[in-house]
Parts: structure tokens; sequence; C-alpha cells
């Protein structure tokens, strides 16, 4: 794993899975780490593990939709953890459904708390990093963003593809000034995840016969520490890249189940 000491990291949509995960990963990196979500409750639980790994915690309540709240939000981090080196845009609203199916207000909700978040976010730690020499961005995508059926996902995915723009263009501008920008897309096991594979147990079935991995991706231990490595010194040459932490899963698959064991005919015997 990464050394990460010294470093400060802001994760966003930390009060559970994903989000998290990460943050967890991040404290056994030795990140001090600040997290914030909109349930006190479920902010305190994740402050109460990351604390557990012996390093510096806050936990802020915040409505990422809320710009004056993102304002205040990297204001306090700065002034009691000292800076920000590594930001993780993870909070996110779901538009799910198919498009006649999701109204205008579900998909503004969509945009306003995932790409519009974070790009408020990454140009208010900017200044915050120059100043420290440096930093690293990770925004959280969707493997959903390049699904071959978009049926039920279209406005997900198109909330979720808005931040891979904007990783790939803070990349190109910011690199001369030491800020790395990446995209992580991950399969995580997060609850809501947990409460489909529960309800859905046949169809969870099929999809996890097109994860070459045959398992979802563990919450610290798989997705977690691949983002706090890739916040290491190790990977300073990468940026601007959409890292997919998926178990390997085709992203052509929607509808078929390739890893499953298939009958084939044998073919008819040749005649000369």
């Amino acid at each position: 794993m990464a050394d990460l000491s010294g470093k400060v990291a802001l994760v966003t949509g930390a009060g559970q899975g994903i989000g998290q995960g990460i943050a967890m990963a991040l404290a056994n990196a030795g990140a001090a780490v600040a997290v914030t979500g909109r349930t006190q409750a479920k902010l305190d639980a994740t402050c109460d593990a990351v604390a557990a790994a012996g390093v510096e915690v806050m936990g802020i309540t915040c409505d990422v939709k809320d710009p004056l709240a993102l304002r205040d939000l990297v204001q306090q981090v700065r002034a009691q953890l000292g800076g920000i080196d590594i930001l993780v845009n993870n909070a996110q609203e779901v538009p799910n459904g198919k498009l006649l199916d999701v109204s205008d207000e579900a998909f503004q909700a969509g945009f306003d708390s995932g790409p519009l978040a974070a790009f408020r976010l990454m140009k208010a730690v900017h200044p915050i990093m120059v100043e420290r020499g440096g930093g690293t961005i990770i925004n959280l995508a969707s493997s959903v963003g390049v699904r071959w059926d978009m049926t039920g996902y279209g406005a997900y995915a198109a909330v979720k593809q808005a931040l891979r723009s904007l990783t790939r263009a803070a990349a190109a501008e910011w690199g001369d000034v030491g800020i790395r920008v990446l995209t992580v897309a991950p399969h995580g096991k997060s609850p809501g995840l947990e409460r489909w594979l529960r309800d859905n147990p046949e169809e969870g079935a099929a999809f996890f016969r097109t994860i070459p991995l045959r398992r979802i991706g563990r919450l610290v231990e798989d997705i977690g520490t691949a983002v706090a490595s890739l916040c290491g010194d190790e990977f300073s040459y990468l940026t601007g890249a959409t890292i997919p932490l998926d178990g390997g899963r085709p992203i052509s698959t929607d509808g078929v189940q390739p890893f499953a064991p298939r009958q084939l005919t044998p073919p008819e015997p040749r005649k000369f």
C-alpha cells in the first residue's frame, strides 16, 4: 500500500458504502481524513472506523448540492487539518429509470450532486493543492456509462460520463502544477448492491457469471486500497485515465452470460 503519511484527504459521500471504504483505506495508508455526507449518525460510524487507524479524522455534514456548503466544507478542512492533498468525489444521487420515468427534478439532482458538486470542489481545492506542491483528485464514475444496452440507465450514465469529461479536462489543464486527476469506475459491495442481490437472487447469480473474478469488490480491501494506491507516489505519472475496478467485467455482455459453460455442437464430418 502507498504511504500517505502527512497527506490530508477529503472524501464526499463517505457515510457508507464505497465512500466509507475509501476513507478507511486512506486512513490505513496514513492520511488524515475528512469525511462528509448528509447523515450525522452515518458519518459518526465512519469517523470511528477511520480513527481506529490512528489518524486524525473529522466528519462534516454537508449537502453537496449547496455551493455555499461546499465552500464552507473546504475552509473547515483546511483550517482543522492544514490543507487538502487528496479529493475523492464520491457523493451522488442516482437518477435511475427509463427516460420517460425519470423526472426533470431527479435528473437535475443527479447533475447537481455529481458532476456539478465535483466541479465546484475541484476548483475550490485547486489553490490549496497548488500551495502544497500538487495533489490527487479521484472522481467516481461507473461502468454503466459504457453499457451497450442503456435501458433504464441513460440518465445515470449521462451524469457519470460528465465526471469523466471533467477528469480529462482537469488532468490536461492542471498537470503543470502537479495535480493529477483520475476517474475510478468500481463494482463495490455497497448497501444498495447488497439489497439488489438479496431481492433479485437469480439476476444476481447471472450478474456474477459476467465477472471473470466471480465476485464483487470489497469496499476497503479492493476498492479503497486501490484508490489509496493511486494517490501514492508510485502512480505519480498516471493522470487523466479511467480505472475500471470491476473484476474484469466486459462492457458488452448485457443480456448474456459469456463465462457460463456452453454446450458446443460438434461439427459435421467432412466429406471428401
